[in-house]
């Protein structure tokens, strides 16, 4: 279905502006800039948006105490106290959170402080809310030019080997965006990102596209194929084809921006679209045969990537040639050790010893931005909630969205899959934010279709571009 299509708009269109004052609704970012279709760098005048998807619910209501001793060190939350090494292992390939990570740093950058309290009214959204790669492409080779090899302007920089991101003199990476740089996941994901932009700037040259082209059409190249991955592989791995095809056709009931007004909502940012912390494995391989090590603090960026770090990307995803990778941890309303005791080079210094732990900050994220309760939103979108039995012990003056997200997919989706609230959030979200984009492939070419070889005859998935960029002589 193209964007512009008004399906879900009207009485269903639910998202509400921000009052000065801090209320509920949409809040304007600062002028954002990325890529215009030509390539070059323009001005997301009043796109940088927050907004809601349900501006009509009231907020929970929580104890901070309470909250943070559920998401601390020996909390509710914190999956050491039951983890015995064994049994958590889900469906999906180790690797899906992780580039659902990516894509979250692609459409969302909130930069405001930790804490219990937030001035909503004040937040800003330092990406545009498109799936564009502006992670990877910044504001462009004129506004951005150290992303972009001096010798061969079309292309992207990549380290002097190939085998990591290009770095300046203190190790600091040079990318669109610096979380992209948190871990050797991310940094090896971007790093693939790089390499297949870079394989199409080739391909193209090899058809005789003009040079002076060549950047903007490589550009449009691999967002689109990244774009058809999010749509038809990420999303129904994630929440079931039946759920993204019922969307495609009908539109958001909750979330249908119109084109070229695009916001991020709350609920999406800030509980639903962090489901993945809760995947990310106990330890991990890097090799067949490796040793098994966390993520943190063993696993942490912002620096070189060691050789001995260097990842076998069929450790993350089903790859031809190579064994079954380790699999995603099942959601279940815990996380690892690693992501309750995050290390400083994450955290920063803070004031309060329990915003070390991820579950911690997810939680008080919720609480600052007002979000309602899981079972109310349930109830809006006309879903029977979770019983208390369901959700478990701790929530009785009701259920903070992102642990009612996390408990509804392990109920519902058996641990691999996110539930009726989650799913329905996250999917109109994705494909709204795609449908109100004018440059996605769902607006300006439906009918689109990968240029890329596909292992099966009738789908083009991640591993396919993943291939791709590995099989680039710079990544070799």
């Amino acid at each position: 279905m193209a964007a512009g299509d008004d399906a879900g708009l009207g009485d269903n269109f639910r998202m509400a502006r921000a009052d000065s004052d801090g209320g509920d609704g949409v809040h304007l970012g600062r002028p954002d800039r990325g890529l215009s279709p030509s390539g070059g760098a323009h001005t997301w005048a009043g796109q940088a948006r927050y907004c809601r998807m349900f501006s009509d619910l009231p907020s929970l209501v929580v104890d901070i105490e309470a909250l943070e001793a559920a998401g601390d060190t020996g909390g509710l939350i914190d999956a050491a106290r039951v983890w015995t090494g064994t049994g958590d292992d889900g469906e999906g390939a180790a690797g899906w959170p992780l580039f659902g990570q990516l894509i979250g740093h692609d459409i969302t950058a909130d930069r405001s402080p930790i804490g219990p309290h937030a001035d909503v009214g004040a937040l800003r959204n330092a990406r545009s809310p498109e799936l564009n790669l502006e992670m990877v492409y910044g504001d462009g080779p004129i506004g951005a030019p150290y992303l972009y090899d001096l010798r061969d302007p079309a292309k992207l920089l990549t380290g002097a080997d190939g085998l990591d991101l290009p770095r300046n003199s203190q190790g600091i990476a040079l990318i669109g965006d610096p979380r992209n740089d948190a871990h050797i996941f991310a940094a090896h994901l971007h790093l693939m990102l790089l390499h297949a932009h870079n394989g199409f700037v080739d391909r193209l040259r090899a058809d005789g596209k003009a040079e002076g082209t060549l950047f903007d059409a490589a550009r449009r190249t691999l967002t689109r194929h990244y774009q058809w991955i999010v749509v038809h592989d990420f999303l129904p791995r994630l929440v079931g084809s039946e759920l993204v095809n019922d969307v495609m056709r009908r539109g958001g009931q909750f979330f249908s921006p119109a084109p070229g007004e695009a916001c991020l909502p709350l609920e999406f940012a800030d509980a639903a679209y962090r489901y993945g912390h809760s995947q990310i494995r106990n330890t991990y391989q890097l090799k067949p045969g490796g040793p098994v090590i966390p993520l943190f603090p063993a696993l942490v960026g912002f620096g070189p990537i060691k050789p001995e770090h260097r990842v076998d990307l069929g450790q993350l995803f089903d790859l031809p040639g190579h064994t079954p990778a380790q699999r995603a941890k099942r959601i279940d309303g815990k996380l690892p050790a690693s992501l309750i005791r995050l290390p400083q080079q994450i955290t920063g210094d803070v004031e309060v010893d329990a915003y070390h732990s991820l579950a911690v900050r997810d939680l008080l994220r919720g609480t600052a931005t007002n979000l309602p309760s899981g079972e109310s939103v349930a109830d809006a979108m006309g879903i029977t909630p979770l019983t208390a039995d369901q959700v478990g012990p701790g929530w009785a003056a009701g259920t903070p969205l992102w642990f009612y997200v996390l408990k509804e997919a392990q109920v519902f989706g058996h641990g691999d899959h996110l539930g009726p609230v989650g799913g329905r959030i996250v999917t109109e979200v994705l494909l709204g934010l795609l449908r109100a984009d004018p440059d996605s492939y769902l607006s300006a070419d439906p009918q689109w279709t990968p240029a890329l070889p596909s292992r099966e005859a009738t789908s083009f998935e991640l591993a396919d571009l993943l291939i791709f960029a590995a099989n680039q002589p710079a990544a070799r």
